[in-house]
């Protein structure tokens, strides 16, 4: 029982974390929606298990790596003081991360859904 309790508070801490970013971070936000309204797309024209599973994927990455980023921002700025030059490279090198997901879901988007029109 001692385990289940672990895991459920393990579990808290990553949902106030999520929470946290959700309120904080408006490209998360912004990426949610876009999210959102891939899954109302997909729903309206029934797309495949094997489209779905694509799209969830890529929606997932866009989601996970913006936390990667909002985590190495708050490092950065935690740190910057001492190395400023370092905290600036760190942050753009993650945030280009970002955007190349992101690049890469609206292609795996678009390549899936041309399939239904």
């Amino acid at each position: 029982m001692l385990r289940l309790r672990r895991l459920m508070k393990s579990f808290g801490y990553a949902r106030r974390g999520l929470v946290k970013v959700a309120k904080e971070e408006q490209n998360f936000r912004l990426e949610l929606l876009a999210g959102l309204a891939v899954v109302v797309l997909g729903l309206y024209l029934r797309i495949s298990y094997q489209d779905w599973a694509i799209l969830i994927l890529a929606i997932g990455l866009v989601l996970c790596l913006e936390i990667v980023n909002t985590v190495a921002e708050l490092i950065s700025d935690a740190v910057q003081p001492k190395l400023s030059q370092y905290a600036k490279h760190i942050k753009d090198i993650v945030a280009a991360g970002v955007l190349v997901a992101a690049g890469v879901a609206a292609v795996v988007g678009v390549t899936v859904f041309s399939h239904y029109f």
